[in-house]
């Protein structure tokens, strides 16, 4: 049985000094009423209760001239004691916050390996590099515009050491559709657009090279924050489409079962369309003094994986066993604003 998960740490890289210590101290952190100590003793809670052999870590520490996501993740990693202390970054962006791959190396291989070739370089047909540029006609004015990841995808080749099952993985942090910076309800409206736009087009590159591995009947898995669902917000009606939908190949009922991929929180989600259901994060609303849970995080399979695989959202309220845990629950809500989402795989020997 192998266990990968997907954890959005919020503001992880607030938590290392420049050589990658982690900062257990009264400092604040990034969260709000909470210090670097509290949020780091309830990582280390929530990371050791996972054990898992892989987690995708969404918002890593920064990797910069003076900064190294690799070296913060494995001090992390042996500060909190965990068998998961090998790292794997791809492409680094100028956000800050990182993807990163954080395993074991004892049960399981993963090298960085993107696919694609640099912007303008290859065919019309071939999806180019997620740190390159895709074009795409965005408002239909056969104009297409550049769009670009400000997060690239991180691309990994894995293989389970005991059996030697070669799978592949992408780490995903698709762009936000919040309207950060407007200044009135115009500007909402726009920018809330313009958001989803630039999301979808990510969907839409990203399905590319899905499909790809599909064809070539190669086992996948893609997981990360897609800051989407169906049914999360009303601009979903403009475009008739969320962006979780086109990566799945569910937007399209003419797609093959073997050209789909499975999420049963997604699923459940697409029944529901923003009724109800599972959720992943949970934000709080500073105007309107309340909490929004939203369902956020996925870990999508290939068909090959998808038998006897077991999802979880360790959601602090909505998990029993979390619940039940009071020293789990309260690390799951101070260590960030999202929950983690695991998997537990018996993969193909």
């Amino acid at each position: 049985m192998i266990r990968i998960a997907t954890y959005n740490v919020e503001w992880f890289d607030n938590l290392f000094d420049n050589v990658g210590r982690p900062q257990a101290d009264d400092q604040w952190s990034a969260r709000h009423n909470v210090t670097r100590e509290m949020q780091l003793e309830a990582l280390g809670i929530v990371f050791n209760a996972l054990d898992a052999d892989a987690i995708m870590i969404i918002e890593a520490p920064d990797t910069n001239r003076r900064r190294d996501t690799v070296r913060a993740l494995e001090q992390f990693a042996d500060w909190a004691g965990l068998r998961a202390m090998a790292v794997e970054i791809g492409f680094i962006n100028e956000t800050q916050q990182e993807i990163a791959l954080l395993y074991d190396p004892l049960v399981l291989s993963a090298h960085h390996d993107p696919i694609g070739a640099p912007a303008d370089l290859g065919d019309q047909f071939e999806a180019p590099a997620f740190n390159s540029i895709y074009r795409l006609d965005l408002d239909t004015d056969r104009d297409r515009e550049e769009v670009r990841f400000s997060k690239p995808p991180l691309e990994l080749a894995m293989e389970v050491r005991e059996t030697g099952f070669a799978f592949r993985m992408i780490g995903v942090h698709v762009k936000s559709k919040a309207p950060h910076g407007a200044r009135s309800r115009d500007d909402v409206i726009r920018i809330s657009i313009e958001n989803r736009r630039k999301q979808l087009a990510q969907c839409i590159w990203l399905r590319e090279r899905v499909e790809g591995h599909l064809r070539e009947a190669e086992p996948i898995i893609v997981l990360g924050d897609f800051n989407d669902g169906p049914g999360l917000d009303e601009y979903e009606h403009l475009f008739g489409r969320s962006g979780v939908e086109i990566v799945l190949g569910r937007e399209d009922p003419d797609v093959p079962s073997e050209m789909r991929l499975y999420d049963p929180h997604a699923a459940e989600a697409l029944c529901r369309r923003g009724n109800q259901g599972p959720t992943s994060a949970r934000f709080y609303i500073e105007e309107d003094k309340r909490y929004l849970s939203a369902l956020l995080d996925y870990v999508m399979v290939s068909p090959e994986i998808r038998p006897n695989a077991k999802w979880r959202i360790w959601h602090p309220f909505d998990d029993p066993v979390c619940f039940k845990t009071p020293e789990l629950q309260r690390a799951l809500l101070v260590a960030s604003d999202h929950f983690p989402v695991s998997i537990d795989l018996e993969l193909p020997g």
